[in-house]
């Protein structure tokens, strides 16, 4: 039993360890500044202050569907795949922020949002067959980035075009 508590910990560590990281990264290069809020959003747009109690959320579900795919998984075959497509994933979401708010390039992020979504399709698809409980633990997940890619491109629609000079120095 004390083994089962210390490996079950492991697991809510590593899980909330990758998360973190992946939030931290994606705050530090979340730049909401002048150029940011000269952009033209769609009235649906929440406002800014929603966005890190949001994606605190999905990290937390995401944290949360690692683990319990990972106890669900029949064999070790299975964790391996489970950990290869949430490397996938944190690297797609990693690259999603600096692209729009770093580059500036709201429609770079845009294309890259298309591998970006389809790993977390590939992540819940993955997980029904063994883990239906954290197929449904990332679902708000995809859905939080399909609203979050339409608000990208309705950015790109009512901004472009876009370019990659640094309009700060100017």
């Amino acid at each position: 039993m004390i083994e089962t508590f210390w490996s079950h910990l492991v697991e809510i560590a590593v899980a909330t360890s990758a998360v973190l990281v992946v939030a931290v990264f994606g705050g530090v290069t979340t730049d909401t500044g002048s150029w940011y809020k000269a952009l033209r959003f769609p009235a649906l747009k929440p406002p800014d202050w929603a966005f890190g109690p949001g994606w605190s959320i999905i990290f937390a579900l995401i944290a949360t569907a690692g683990v319990v795919a990972w106890n669900d998984a029949p064999d070790s075959v299975t964790r391996w795949r489970l950990i290869a497509l949430f490397v996938v994933n944190a690297l797609l979401n990693l690259a999603w922020t600096p692209l729009y708010f770093k580059l500036r390039r709201p429609d770079w992020a845009l294309i890259e949002l298309v591998p970006f979504w389809i790993s977390i399709l590939a992540l819940i698809l993955f997980c029904i067959s063994f883990s239906p409980r954290s197929a449904a633990l990332l679902a708000p997940y995809l859905a939080w980035v399909t609203f979050a890619g339409w608000l990208n491109w309705q950015v790109v629609r009512l901004n472009a075009p876009f370019s990659t000079r640094d309009e700060a120095a100017e």
